[in-house]
């Protein structure tokens, strides 16, 4: 029989695992909105930040993922207690993915800074899909840490928004790298944020799906458009 104290350590493990996912939760959004900061400001010293700052997300993936390891070798978890180290071990790869997006957007965005300083238009549609992608994972973050299914589904509603504002932003500046063959490499950078953010958003999907799988048990799949 497992005793008083021990049961309250395990239960006091659990917390930490779901803290620790929330606090990684925090540093991925706030990696993300620094480097759309640093690419809309054209600020390489932002940018150059955002991209050292990058090895504290992972080394957040590692301490999650060995927490859980550790849980189910030493506790052997069921129903909803393994759910929970399930749900925390997949939610920290989806965030170190975020993590390595936010330092590639803030790469492309140092890369950008160094050529001629870009027009407002050029980066107005993927700074619409920037906002769109930080609200996601906010949304997405908060859903996991609250356990509300209901604002977790609509993540997976606004992922329909975030694909037709990825394909209008595709639309949009692939013309410009027609129009303007001169700069179309910088164009073209811009196309790669576009495509990081459209990303971050399945991410942040497939976060808001584990927050439904952590508290229904069951496995949904958002089928894209």
């Amino acid at each position: 029989m497992v005793d008083k104290t021990t049961r309250q350590e395990y239960i006091k493990n659990l917390a930490e695992v779901q803290a620790k996912v929330i606090e990684m939760g925090i540093a991925a959004r706030e990696a993300v909105e620094s480097a759309m900061k640093a690419f809309i400001q054209q600020n390489k010293t932002m940018a150059a930040r955002v991209m050292q700052e990058d090895d504290r997300i992972d080394d957040m993936t590692i301490d999650i993922e060995d927490r859980c390891i550790l849980l189910i070798a030493k506790q052997q978890p069921i129903a909803h207690d393994l759910r929970v180290i399930a749900t925390g071990f997949k939610i920290s790869t989806d965030l170190e993915r975020i993590g390595d997006h936010a330092f590639d957007i803030a790469k492309t965005a140092y890369d950008i800074s160094q050529n001629a300083p870009m027009k407002k238009l050029e980066f107005f549609y993927t700074s619409q899909l920037g906002d769109c992608a930080i609200e996601m994972l906010n949304m997405a973050i908060e859903a996991y840490e609250k356990e509300d299914i209901t604002l977790a589904e609509k993540v997976c509603v606004k992922d329909d928004e975030m694909d037709e504002l990825f394909a209008k932003t595709f639309f949009e500046l692939s013309s410009l790298v027609t129009n303007e063959v001169a700069r179309a490499q910088q164009i073209t950078e811009l196309l790669f944020i576009a495509r990081f953010l459209e990303r971050i958003g399945d991410h942040a999907t497939n976060i808001a799906e584990w927050v439904i799988y952590l508290e229904t048990a069951e496995r949904i799949r958002k089928t894209k458009k």
